[in-house]
Order: structure tokens, then sequence, then C-alpha cells
């Protein structure tokens, strides 16, 4: 980064810091803590809406809305308002676009609504980002049952290095089910992701877990399981065998439930 830039980072992490050591240009943070240069404050998670507060060196700044759900998503709002401020774009201006924002594919996209049962994608593919995105959809659907259904396809995901943490992340779900590894002989055995271990640790913590062999066998074993109002988060970083147009048309086909 030039001397003439200038980095908005988040405010807490060994790693921020370290990137950072070297930065020739101007850095402000932002965050939650009191070093932050763009605290956020007040954070409201609603089923619909989630609203915060800016302070910006200490002084009230702006207070946003939008109808995005997780806390993950008011840091990254916060950080993308601060850039704009230092480009002088005005708080109203910031407030409309972020108020009218709808969101990216594949991040809690709600791929279907069927028989009240709620189908959601999202491209969580690494234990932390699978924490943030069950904690947005706790907020979001406060009174359902949260099922997870994982397809570990990605590299780092294929492999063991982050294996602990993702059945911590995937345990606060209510119900997880995990796909075979994608590809899993393009992984070495030693560094190949344990998915016997992995459920071992999410039943641990009294969570139920399974693990099947493919997309179909999975809409086979959950379609008969789901009721409303349950909400069916898929992640993956890939088509994974086309379970988001199959599990639809299997709840459409099952009907309603009496």
């Amino acid at each position: 980064m030039p001397r003439r830039g200038r980095i908005v980072a988040f405010d807490s992490g060994a790693s921020v810091d370290e990137c950072l050591q070297k930065a020739f240009c101007p850095v402000e943070r932002y965050g939650v803590s009191n070093r932050a240069d763009w605290k956020i404050a007040d954070v409201k998670l609603g089923q619909n809406r989630t609203s915060w507060s800016v302070l910006r060196n200490g002084k009230p700044w702006a207070d946003f809305v939008f109808p995005l759900g997780g806390e993950y998503n008011v840091w990254n709002a916060t950080a993308a308002a601060a850039l704009a401020a230092n480009y002088r774009i005005s708080t109203d201006v910031i407030a409309t676009a972020l108020e009218t924002f709808r969101s990216v594919k594949r991040r809690l996209e709600v791929k279907a609504e069927v028989n009240g049962i709620t189908i959601i994608d999202d491209f969580a593919h690494h234990p932390t980002a699978i924490e943030q995105t069950i904690h947005a959809l706790r907020a979001r659907y406060p009174q359902s049952r949260l099922w997870v259904v994982l397809e570990p396809r990605s590299n780092t995901m294929r492999r063991n290095v982050l294996q602990d943490a993702l059945a911590r992340s995937l345990a606060l779900a209510d119900q997880v089910v995990i796909a075979a590894i994608f590809k899993s002989e393009a992984i070495p055995q030693a560094e190949r992701l344990d998915l016997n271990r992995v459920v071992d640790e999410i039943k641990k913590r009294g969570k139920q877990a399974r693990v099947f062999a493919d997309a179909d066998a999975i809409v086979s074993a959950i379609v008969p399981e789901l009721r409303p109002p349950d909400v069916v988060a898929i992640l993956s970083n890939g088509g994974f065998g086309g379970i988001y147009e199959k599990l639809p048309h299997r709840l459409r086909a099952r009907g309603v439930l009496t």
C-alpha cells in the first residue's frame, strides 16, 4: 500500500497486527474496542433488519440499518463506511446505500421456502465463517431448529489443520449433516480431514451429527425428518451435487405436513 493510501483494518487479531507492522500509509481501525477509530456500538440483530451506531474517534458519527443479518456483516459494512468517509462521501449517502443493499449471492441467500421449511445457501468454508453464519441464523430465525449441511470442498476444509475448530463451530447448530470429502484422494491421508473425529467431537457437545456419501443420500435421509419452521443452511463453495435444487424438489413432492 503506497504512502498516499489508507488502510482500514479490524481492531483485533494478532495476524492483523502483524500485517500492519510495516504499513507506510495511515492506518485506521474499526471494531468494538476502545482503540477503534471507528467504534461499533449498540448492535441490534433483528429478524428482518440489523441496526447499529458508529463512533468516530470517540464521538457519535452515524446510525445505520440494513436488511442483512450477522455481526460479521456489521463489521464489513462499518469498514466500507469508513473507507467511503475518507472519500468525503456523506453519512446520509452511506446510510441510504446500506439500507438498500440486498447482499450478494451465496451469503445467507434464501434458496427456497417450502411448506414452512427454509433452505439457505452460504459460501462459508472455514470454521470462523461457519460460526458467524450460524450466529446470524440464530438471530434471524430464533424459533427454528437449525440444520447445517456441509460439503468439505475447499483445499483448507478438506485438510485436518482446522479439524477441531470445525467441530466446535458446527456444534452450534442443532443438527449437523456432512457429505463425504470432495475428491478426498487429492489430499494425502496424513493431512486429510477425519470426518469420524469431527462427528465424535460434535456428539460430545450434545448435538446430532452424521456423514453421508453424497447429496442424494443426504436429501433422502433428512427430508422425512424436516418439519416447519426448520431452517436448513447448506454450506459449500461448489455445486454440492445439485442439492440446492434436489432438496426443495423432494420437499415439494412430500407435500404439506399435517
